[in-house]
């Protein structure tokens, strides 16, 4: 009986390869924060890095197009009074952005189109929740305005940012979480917690529907992943400190569906995952080196395919979209890897000589349509990403502004400033009244003059030129 030796996959021969230097990011203060982020965040239109600042925290957001220097007064995003731990693009709108701080507070930020002229610090709207500092921020996948946070409280919190609402609130971890991840349809989320368990989360519920105390033996921080088929990507620490990668099925946690030793190192394996062509892209701290695998349900259903290594150690890595990347070069994946003082791109190629559309590369793919809107999946229902077709590329819509429907609390307090128009001048004094006309009289004066003196130097200055010329 003769059967083939190599494994047959489109994605066997896929290959990274850092773009030129001055389609870089250069002269960018990564945080020096230690915190297990991954400090980047991408999505098709912009580029966000949390950086070092004094003073609170804060993080840069670039256009993609914008690569090249930074110049070192390129305004910030600056409303937090700690440093910024995390950092997550709204998947339906490529212009709001999350971010988590040390400060014990999350915030929704309104990002526009063209760069920043001057520092962004005041957010669309503050999520106040937590008691201690909140580490993970996460949007839901498929319905509007539904975005996730988990503290050092242990504590997980979903909001409504529409309204600015705390919706659910979980306290089922005893200890620090790890790591946060949603299910492709958003009904379920699954997390690493530091006592060494991985949960299944129904937070509709409110209640854990699955655990599997230590599948990773070690006791070093775990990373987990719901794939598209709804197992569990698992990363993690054999006892003896080997880095270890696990398949699992979360209806029966006995036994892995997949484990696999790496190797040995300290850096904690981010994994990022394409639900596309279902491949998991591992990158740890401190690594210098990106590995990727594919998830199939052959044995031994995770299959190693290539490293790609560079010279420099990586500080944090983003992942771009599908929707993001460049279908006339056969791209299928682009990582952003974050280094001391720069951030390099990788692109991920499956090597094809023709010029054509590959349908079997590109199948439809998440779109930035929301599936349904927050009250309808608190309500109970569950809905796919609604797909979008990658065959004439993808544009990214143009801006759309997030408005919160309820108010600040503060506005509803009585104010005692108010305007001059909204005074009733019968109610003042005579003489303060005819003080207040000559003021305003003695400050047109003055504005008069400025402009003729203004209009004289113009004229001198415009003499002054054509005579050089």
């Amino acid at each position: 009986m003769s059967r083939s030796i190599v494994r047959q996959s489109k994605f066997r021969h896929v290959f990274g390869q850092t773009v030129k230097a001055e389609q870089g990011y250069d002269d960018i203060r990564v945080s020096k924060v230690t915190w297990d982020s991954s400090f980047c965040a991408v999505n098709p239109k912009f580029l966000a890095v949390i950086v070092e600042s004094s003073g609170g925290g804060a993080f840069l957001v670039l256009p993609i197009s914008k690569s090249g220097r930074v110049d070192k007064n390129y305004p910030l995003v600056i409303g937090h009074s700690g440093p910024v731990l995390d950092i997550d693009w709204c998947p339906h709108d490529d212009n709001i952005l999350a971010s988590c701080s040390e400060d014990c507070t999350a915030m929704v930020w309104q990002i526009p189109d063209h760069s920043l002229t001057r520092p962004i610090s005041d957010p669309i709207v503050v999520l106040e929740g937590h008691s201690k500092r909140v580490g993970i921020v996460t949007w839901h996948p498929t319905a509007r305005n539904i975005l996730l946070t988990a503290g050092s409280d242990n504590l997980i919190i979903i909001w409504n940012v529409g309204t600015g609402e705390a919706l659910i609130s979980m306290d089922d971890h005893p200890d620090l979480i790890y790591s946060i991840s949603w299910n492709r349809n958003g009904s379920l989320f699954c997390t690493t917690c530091k006592d060494r368990r991985l949960r299944v989360c129904d937070p509709r519920k409110r209640e854990v529907v699955a655990e599997r105390l230590a599948p990773h033996e070690g006791i070093r921080p775990m990373r987990a992943i719901f794939t598209r088929d709804g197992n569990i990507f698992t990363t993690g620490f054999t006892r003896m400190s080997q880095r270890e990668l696990g398949l699992w099925d979360p209806t029966n946690f006995e036994e892995p569906i997949a484990l696999l030793e790496l190797d040995t190192s300290n850096g904690v394996l981010l994994p990022y995952y394409d639900a596309d062509a279902n491949m998991v892209y591992l990158c740890g701290k401190g690594d210098s080196s990106v590995r990727y695998f594919e998830i199939t349900d052959e044995p031994p259903f995770v299959h190693y395919l290539s490293t790609f290594s560079t010279k420099e150690p990586q500080r944090g890595m983003g992942f771009m979209p599908k929707r993001g990347v460049d279908v006339t070069k056969c791209e299928i994946a682009r990582l952003f890897k974050l280094l001391d003082k720069k951030c390099e791109p990788i692109t991920m190629t499956v090597p094809r000589k023709s010029d054509l559309f590959q349908d079997d590369l590109y199948p439809d793919t998440a779109g930035a349509e929301p599936a349904m809107e927050a009250e309808e999946w608190l309500d109970g229902r569950d809905e796919d990403p609604i797909l979008v077709s990658m065959r004439e590329g993808y544009m990214p819509p143009k801006s759309r502004e997030l408005k919160v429907a309820k108010k600040n609390v503060l506005d509803s307090r009585p104010t005692t400033r108010r305007s001059m128009s909204t005074l009733d001048t019968n109610s003042l004094p005579p003489e303060l009244l005819e003080r207040l006309l000559e003021e305003i009289h003695n400050l047109k004066a003055t504005v008069l003059s400025q402009e003729k003196r203004i209009c004289g130097l113009e004229n001198k200055l415009s003499q002054y030129t054509n005579g050089t010329d």
